[in-house]
């Protein structure tokens, strides 16, 4: 067989140039990421007025000519650097999100270069790889099924949307009905069961699949804002969609897995386990029994960029049987045709997609089983901090802390927004605000590998000044 001798084109001055360029352009872009990242821990959490003003430079009309790459890396820098939030150095502690590991982060700009596309095998050797060997341990660090399918999504609110899809038509191919083929109109109703403190993307999900809120039943929480299972349904079916929570968003606490799904599935229905945070306390062994029985459901959703510290992208939808993920997600056309044992575009709800198994590989690799769960047994440990010192300073923790969420009120529901709002303009940390039994509280999660037992007592510290601030 000959081989084409692309030396020519390859030395072409057009391509050097080119090469050269982009070369040089990927340099300075990780020249000033590490200067961004060095003076991002010695800077307010949440960006200035001012640098948040100075944003609408971006807001002009698309110009005729170009503009040299360089000039507009440097300007999106110098006014876009300033305007971020400071995610990921340890005191930031709003809406479950993660840091970034830093074998991780790494990869992320390698792949980025790489610029792979793994929705077929042929289309990205490398990338196909690092993404089954991800998801086999991902399922292998969580101690779900190791003959169950992980595939990576957009993040945790698309995999449980690719559960939830798969569920469906699983349910309705067991009572004879084809959605492939007839679609919803005139398909047997579904009964869903939810527990009254499901997650808002969950009902979104819901929603999205077809199943209104006609179809979906509530079940009461106990004080954790578990299900309890003296409450559940005795009553259901083959028919029945169960969605129970591994990591409630305002306390980190789970259904009780093993007290629900045996009959669940004695009566032919399916499990849905949204886990998007709480679903990784499975990694670690002194943390694990929270979220036992999870590994008996048939499906579940979680997403890598929270508490593992993924990059953003990386939400994982596992479900038990191959078979009935693709019969939701299969696609064939002849230019797309492929025998491989993984193709990904037959896997999920996209076609071409970003390689977005590398990182995890990358973190995995790096930390190992011991590692992952020293970081979430850190955090947890870094949450009973917070709420210790909070309590000390006369705050009340609105619920027992079972993971790495902290729920704290500062008396009454207009103090503590006041309390919110001057945390988050005063700058040393920032937190949230959400409503937990009908009072407003202040939501402290604990998810940043960077955050240190210093971090958390200076943000306890600067939270108490503010209360003592909106008090005098």
């Amino acid at each position: 067989m000959s081989t084409v001798d692309l030396t020519p084109a390859l030395t072409s001055p057009h391509a050097l140039a080119s090469t050269r360029e982009r070369i040089g352009l990927v340099t300075e872009a990780a020249r000033r990421a590490g200067a961004y990242l060095a003076g991002a821990a010695h800077r307010p959490v949440a960006p200035t007025p001012e640098a948040i003003a100075a944003l609408d430079v971006f807001r002009r009309p698309l110009q005729d000519r170009s503009i040299a790459a360089r000039e507009v890396l440097a300007e999106l820098d110098a006014f876009g650097s300033p305007a971020t939030v400071a995610q990921a150095q340890g005191r930031f502690f709003g809406f479950v999100n993660g840091g970034v590991d830093n074998a991780a982060a790494a990869a992320a700009v390698l792949a980025g270069q790489w610029d792979q596309n793994p929705s077929l095998p042929v289309a990205s050797p490398v990338a196909s790889v690092l993404d089954e060997v991800a998801a086999g341990w991902v399922l292998d660090l969580l101690g779900l099924p190791d003959d169950a399918t992980a595939t990576f999504t957009p993040g945790a609110t698309l995999a449980n949307l690719t559960g939830i899809l798969v569920a469906r038509d699983a349910l309705l191919a067991r009572a004879g009905w084809d959605v492939d083929r007839d679609g919803l109109f005139g398909a047997p109703p579904l009964r869903v069961i939810v527990g009254e403190e499901v997650h808002v993307s969950i009902l979104k999900a819901l929603r999205l699949a077809g199943l209104g809120p006609g179809r979906i039943e509530t079940v009461p929480t106990d004080a954790t804002g578990a299900i309890r299972a003296d409450a559940f349904p005795t009553d259901t079916d083959a028919l029945t969609l169960v969605i129970l929570q591994a990591g409630n968003v305002n306390t980190g606490a789970s259904d009780p897995f093993a007290a629900i799904i045996p009959a669940v599935h004695d009566a032919g229905g399916w499990v849905h386990v949204d886990g998007a945070f709480g679903l990784w306390a499975a990694a670690s062994p002194a943390l694990r029994d929270q979220v036992a029985g999870v590994e008996l459901a048939d499906s579940w959703g979680t997403d890598a960029h929270k508490w593992l510290n993924v990059p953003y992208d990386s939400g994982l939808v596992i479900v038990r049987e191959r078979a009935d993920l693709e019969r939701t997600t299969a696609m064939q056309a002849s230019y797309v045709a492929s025998t491989d044992a993984r193709p990904l575009m037959q896997l999920g709800l996209q076609m071409s997609q970003r390689a977005r198994g590398i990182e995890t590989w990358a973190m995995l690799a790096a930390n190992g089983r011991e590692g992952v769960a020293a970081l979430i047994e850190r955090t947890c440990a870094h949450a009973r901090l917070f709420a210790e010192l909070l309590t000390g300073g006369g705050a009340d923790v609105l619920a027992p802390v079972a993971l790495n969420q902290v729920l704290v009120r500062f008396g009454d529901d207009a103090t503590t927004d006041a309390v919110i709002a001057a945390v988050q303009a005063e700058g040393t940390m920032w937190a949230g605000a959400s409503t937990w039994k009908g009072r407003r509280a202040m939501r402290i999660s604990v998810s940043d590998q960077a955050t240190t037992v210093d971090d958390v007592r200076v943000s306890a510290a600067a939270i108490l000044a503010c209360w003592a601030h909106v008090r005098g």
